[in-house]
């Protein structure tokens, strides 16, 4: 009971605050309406192999004595000279596009910009690097996030993707689309899986005399509630759903990564790196700081980044989100003591 009574006061501190962070925002964007203008993004083009040559070059000032660096610059632009005369080949690209996922696969927003202005330009030679981070979340979310990246394989171009902290669950979808996925060795990987929770309150609304009616059109327009009284039917329904939900992303693991033993690997478990190699979700140990500068060495390397201008509604907005997915994690890990949400 003391629990119960604990919880229900986590919930309703919980409800206060996200309430109150969307008045607020509510208000702001009400005051802004009239003058507000539409954001337009806008595409960042960064060419890594010039930040690379740079840090060198830094480097190379703060240890080498006048001597050395005289003689380094002559050789350099003997070299260039060289190669201005020569016929070479043009280099092939690699496009790097940075994907951070939160419970609601935000970013895709600014993903689906990035692809189509890579495919726009992408040769049958280039290549496209995905630097992941994600814990998961949402299955239609991460489910349209994975299509954009298929967008890109159904294209052509070969696809890899990179993992250095995490690619779990929804961030796992994404990744088995690549043509190949390194992994850092500490990497999670993994949690094949779907679940679905919530809590419910219909034994203290009946212990204190409170009545809740709920009306629906359609036999399992509801199957569970928060505040209403669950039946075996809506349980057995629920489960059903939540099944095959798991079934849809089992397939498509399959259809994109036929070398995994599916029924081995989609338990919902999650894998370091150096495991996940010989369970073949991923097929090497490599941080992607590591296979960008290499491909740096023999191709032009660019980072694709599509930016939008938040104004002041849109930045409270993002406090207000920011705030409800760290409550919803404590909240999580009180019931589990997991920080990984499952797709």
């Amino acid at each position: 009971m003391e629990y119960i009574a604990e919880f229900a006061l986590f919930f309703a501190k919980t409800i206060t605050l996200i309430g109150g962070l969307l008045a607020a925002v509510l208000v702001v964007t009400a005051v802004g309406q009239k003058t507000r203008k539409l954001h337009k993004g806008h595409l960042e083009v960064t060419k890594l192999n010039e930040h690379f040559q740079q840090l060198k070059e830094s480097l190379q000032h703060a240890l080498l004595d006048k001597e050395a660096l005289k003689k380094l610059s002559k050789d350099e632009k003997k070299k260039a000279k060289k190669e201005k005369g020569a016929v070479t080949e043009p280099k092939s690209r690699v496009f790097v596009i940075d994907f951070h996922g939160d419970i609601k696969a935000s970013g895709v927003k600014s993903l689906r910009e990035e692809v189509t202005a890579v495919l726009s330009m992408a040769q049958p030679d280039d290549e496209v690097v995905i630097r992941l981070e994600s814990a998961g979340g949402m299955v239609h979310s991460y489910g349209l996030a994975s299509s954009q990246l298929c967008r890109i394989r159904s294209k052509g171009i070969r696809l890899t993707i990179a993992v250095d902290k995490v690619a779990a669950s929804g961030g796992y979808m994404m990744a088995c689309t690549g043509d190949r996925i390194i992994s850092a060795p500490f990497a999670v990987i993994g949690s094949i899986g779907v679940m679905a929770q919530l809590p419910n309150f219909n034994k203290i609304l009946k212990k204190n005399d409170v009545d809740l009616e709920l009306h629906t059109a359609g036999e399992f327009k509801r199957t569970l509630t928060v505040f209403g009284e669950n039946t075996d039917k809506g349980r057995e329904k629920f489960k059903q759903d939540i099944e095959d939900t798991h079934g849809l992303f089992k397939n498509f693991i399959k259809d994109y990564r036929g070398k995994v033993d599916i029924e081995k690997v989609a338990t919902g478990e999650v894998w370091y790196g150096q495991k996940a190699v010989e369970m073949k979700l991923v097929d090497e140990l490599m941080t992607s700081d590591e296979y960008i500068g290499l491909k740096a060495e023999n191709a032009d390397v660019v980072q694709v980044a599509y930016v939008v201008k938040k104004g002041v509604a849109d930045k409270l907005g993002m406090v207000a989100h920011g705030a409800i997915d760290t409550t919803l994690l404590k909240w999580w890990e009180r019931l589990n003591g997991s920080r990984f949400f499952s797709s």
